[in-house]
Parts: C-alpha cells; structure tokens; sequence
C-alpha cells in the first residue's frame, strides 16, 4: 500500500526539521560503535570488579559471549512493576541458555501517579522521568554490556528508560513488558462511585470497596491511561516482541515471551551479524508510527509530552503541530476505557495491536520499512504468539475484529480523525484529547473561574459555588512552577458539574490523566503563567472561548492585551515531601511544547 500524504509529508517535515541534530546523533553513536564491543576496552582490574560477585566470571573475561545488562524499575509498591521481582533470575536463565551472560546494571526510580494522585508528591511525578533516564545512564555508564533489556511499564518509567536507550544509541535495547492485571471491577462502575462520593452519596467506605475491586493485583491498571499507552507505543515503534505489550503476568505465555526477548537481546549484539544499534531503531519514522498509534487508540495525552522528549534524545525533533496533523488523518479505531466501557483485556482478546497494525499498513498510515528488534518490517507485528510446549510460535494474527464495540477497521473507524487537537490563540498553545468528548462540548464559551491550584477548585465546588457554565482555569501548574502534576483529581469534581447540564472546560499549564476523558481540558498550555505567560492575566469572570473543532483558545476581552501577568510564588511548591531536591529541574525545565524536559 502506498504510504498516506500526511504520513510522508509530516515525516519529512521532521526529518528536515532534525537534519542537524540528527546528523550529529548519528555520528556520534557510530562513533561509539567503531571502538567495538565495550568490555574488550577495559583493564583486568576494571573487568574484575565488574565480574567479582559473577558466578559465570570466567565466561564473562574469557570468551565471546555477549553480556546483557538489565535496567529494571522493579518495586512491589506498583502492581504493573511488582511482577518484575522474578525477572532477573528468568533472565540469566534464558540468557545462558541463549550462549550469553546476564547482570542487573542497576535500578531506577518507580512511582505510581494513582498513589500521588491530587498530592504533593505528584509535584516530582513528571521530573521522576528526567531522574529515570539519569539513573539508567548512571547503570550503563560501566561500558560492560553488549546490550540492554529495560524493564518498565509505568508513567515516566518507560518514557525515561527511552531517553537514556537512546543516549546510549549505540547499545542494542529491548523493552520487555509485565502485561496488565486481569479484569476487576468495570471502570465505568468505579468512575460511578467516585462521582457519588464526590457529592457525597456514598461513603469511603463504599469508594474504598470499588477501588480495591478495580485495583486487585499484578499488571498494570486495566484502563487505558499512560502506562498501557506506553505498552502500544513499545510495539508500534519495534521496541517490544509482537504481541506481548498485553498478555497477563504470571502466565506461561508471557514468561516464555520473556524469553524470547531475552533471545534477541542476545543475537543483536555487535558480537554477531544482526547488529542492531538502538538509535537505528529510533528513528524519524518509528516516532511517527508511535504517534499514529497515539491516534488510533486514542492513547494518552501525557504522550504529547513524552514523546517529543523522547524523540528529542535521538536527535530527532517533533513539534505539537505533528501530532495534530496526524491525527486529522488518522482513526480512532478503538473505545478503550476512558474512551468506552472496555478494557484492555477485551481490547487484547478483539484483536489487539496486531490486528490494528495490520490494518494501519493495509491503509498506508503506518511506515512499513523500519527497524525493529524482531527484524527489518513492521509486518512482523501483525502476528500472535502462541505456546509451542515452552517456546513462542507466531502465527498470522486476527483479520477481523472479533467485538466491533471495541475495536474496528481503518475503513469503518468510531471517528474520521483520532481526536488530538493542538490549540492556538491569545491564551498560548497546548493540547486537547476529544475522542471521549461529546461533539456538542468541542465549543465552549463562558466565564472564567481562576485558580491557583486544584484544590482551591475543590473547595469552590464543595461550597457551591459553580452554579452556572464555567471555563475552569488551574494556573501556575507549568514545568517551572511545580513540576506539572496531574490534575485528574478534579475529573469526578468536573464530571458532575457536567452532569448536572452545566458546560464546563478546564483550562490548565499542567496535565491531566490519561485516564481523564469526557470534560473537555485544554492542557499543557505554554508559556506557562510562571514564565509570564498568557494564563498569568487571566481574572475571574473573563469571557473565554475554547472552541475543538477550530483549534483555538481565547480570552474575549477587549483590554487583556495590556494587563501585567499576576507574579508567580513559589512559596507553596519550595519544600516538603522531596520537592526541595528539584529546584534545580524546576529552574531549568524546558517548555511543555518541547516535552518539559530537563536532561534533553
């Protein structure tokens, strides 16, 4: 099939737009490549702390074996990385197996953003990803390994793990999944009860109950916010093996897809004729078949921030227009919770990724000629895997979807478009996420109620005080301010509003969840208010205008021009729980256009 005109010309766009930072990218990891496999470079001294604890010392100093290092996220506090604890021994089993050695090179920070949700410690959530990739780098800085396998699923893990993959471009990466949880109580049910509990119907007993039903053991939450996001990002960009971003941890199925990561992390060394450097990999088209699966799946918008960063590693440069640009020319092919009632158990069992992947190549909106770990060719990741005794066979994937409710073809598609928008006006740039949006809330025109932080907006609604439609503006949210936290804390506050006939908006320099949905929010504005910019003039009773459908977002106001921006305190986001340790980020993080970033 021939490739889209959107597909090719954004591409094109963003490989003009990276020549030189590409060029230099690429330079630089070849650079590295030529000096050979990296443990012939070290003394005997050198090699014999790196081997001391090793059972295998004498393979590793002796022979040709290629040694992988694993990077791995493992806390038992997250139930998605909680399944990680087994990995390592699994690991060096099948990697000696596979004629190679196996060493843990080190640990990175794992947090969970539904324990910090609406916390102070959800102010460190966002630069945790800049402190994942220096922690990752720190682990691979010992110049031991002939290849890496990242194990992280999570928020910022998978995101942070890419950046540091890419800025040792020059080592082979695999991405190994933990797979989601199995299905607990509908999400739709809990959104139910927390919006009750919102208003005060139902007790915390009653939240408590709904939320341990939904939240009930290993894997990663089942909706599909950010981490699942993370998971298809992993296969449309090559990084995973096919099929495996979603099958159940703890099954024989997934251990044996383990280890067959394991194996090509073994035969993609520079030791052997399959060489395949992770900066090959990360490309300008993988980044744009990443962002063609953020479309078609409705995926998270904390990607919108992710990725560019991520891109921006690897030299290569993505602007917020290319998202929007994609995703005029892309369907949302999928109704995955917050998008519908399904979860990503159902949407796996319907057909999945690969079902997906097939039919974005039929359509030619999808590059089918990149590099990946399973081989050169995206088509590879139309298959399933399937237990042969212990091992994996992949055979031909579903051609049909199998619940039309959740997941269909690119020709009958739920909407034309895969519903992320960029925003344009006098108030700055940013994003919205549309596909869970009633049509009839893509354009909305009232007062604004300003805020400057979220719990503020919580107490207005407690006391009453939103009796008529209202443009809810949470300030002072940006990089620089507080670090960016996630706002989905006020999505019950918002949604019952909504519910009660009110048209209602956010409007923020901060995130939400990739869990939030049907209240529209124009997020991630930029310049933020700390920086002076537009969101800083802003006063109660303002008329404004978001308006989806046009890409705009305004202050109607005659004089708002002229005002001086309202200064930032920083009093309030100084110190306590670890935020005085990210002073320094928070003085130097980049705009939320470019991804927030700190250490790219």
């Amino acid at each position: 099939m021939t490739l889209h005109a959107t597909i090719d010309r954004v591409t094109d766009r963003i490989r003009e737009r990276s020549q030189v930072s590409r060029g230099r990218y690429l330079a630089k990891i070849a650079r590295a490549a030529q000096e050979g496999p990296a443990r012939a470079h070290l003394s005997c001294g050198n090699q014999a702390h790196a081997y001391a604890a090793m059972e295998d010392k004498v393979d590793m100093a002796t022979t040709r074996k290629p040694n992988i290092g694993i990077v791995t996220a493992y806390n038992d506090m997250l139930s998605a990385h909680q399944p990680y604890e087994r990995y390592p021994d699994l690991i060096r089993a099948a990697g000696q197996a596979a004629g190679a050695t196996v060493q843990v090179a080190g640990g990175v920070p794992a947090m969970c953003d539904g324990v910090t949700q609406g916390r102070k410690g959800m102010e460190l959530s966002l630069f945790s990803r800049d402190v994942i990739a220096l922690a990752a780098g720190v682990a691979l800085s010992h110049d031991c390994f002939d290849s890496a396998m990242y194990l992280g699923v999570c928020d910022k893990i998978v995101p942070g793990l890419i950046i540091a993959a890419a800025i040792f471009g020059h080592v082979p990466a695999v991405f190994v999944p933990a797979g989601p949880m199995p299905s607990g109580l509908p999400n739709d049910e809990k959104s139910r009860v927390r919006q009750q509990f919102a208003t005060g119907e139902v007790g915390r007993e009653e939240l408590m109950k709904a939320e341990m039903a939904s939240y009930h053991g290993p894997g990663t939450c089942t909706f599909y916010g950010t981490a699942n996001t993370n998971q298809m990002l992993m296969e449309f960009m090559g990084l995973h093996l096919p099929g495996s971003s979603f099958v159940n941890p703890n099954t024989p199925l997934r251990e044996a897809l383990t280890v067959a990561a394991v194996e090509r992390a073994a035969a993609i060394t520079n030791l052997g004729n399959e060489y395949l450097p992770a900066g090959e990999v990360l490309d300008e088209r993988a980044f744009v078949n990443g962002i063609v699966g953020l479309m078609a799946t409705g995926g998270s918008t904390n990607l919108v921030l992710h990725l560019p960063a991520m891109a921006r590693a690897a030299g290569v440069l993505i602007d917020i227009e290319d998202f929007h640009d994609l995703s005029e020319n892309v369907p949302l092919m999928a109704r995955v919770y917050p998008n519908g009632l399904a979860d990503v158990n159902h949407f796996h069992a319907a057909g999945g990724l690969g079902y997906m992947i097939g039919q974005l190549l039929e359509a030619g909106l999808l590059h089918p000629d990149v590099k990946t770990i399973n081989g050169t060719g995206l088509d590879g990741y139309t298959a399933e895997p399937r237990l042969d005794g212990a091992r994996i066979r992949w055979e031909a994937g579903a051609r049909d979807s199998l619940n039309d409710k959740i997941l269909r073809p690119a020709s009958d598609p739920f909407a034309r478009t895969g519903g992320m928008k960029q925003l344009q006006g006098n108030l700055g740039r940013g994003v919205i996420k549309i596909s869970a949006v009633a049509p009839e809330r893509h354009v909305i025109e009232a007062r604004a109620r300003v805020f400057q932080d979220q719990e503020a907006v919580k107490t207005a609604f407690r006391n009453g005080e939103f009796t008529e439609d209202t443009i809810v503006v949470v300030r002072f949210q940006g990089p620089r301010a507080n670090g960016m936290p996630e706002l989905h804390s006020l999505t019950p506050t918002l949604a019952v509003l909504q519910d009660r006939g009110l048209k209602v908006a956010l409007v923020t320099d901060g995130r939400m969840s990739g869990a939030s949905g049907k209240v529209p929010a124009a997020i991630h504005i930029s310049p933020e208010a700390a920086s002076g910019g537009p969101l800083a003039r802003l006063r109660d009773g303002d008329m404004l205008r978001l308006d989806a459908a046009h890409g705009t977002l305004e202050c109607l106001e005659a004089d708002f021009e002229a005002r001086t921006p309202m200064a930032f305190d920083p009093e309030e986001s100084s110190e306590g729980m670890g935020r005085e340790l990210f002073a320094a980020f928070r003085a130097v993080a980049g705009p939320a256009t470019d991804g927030a970033g700190v250490v790219v």
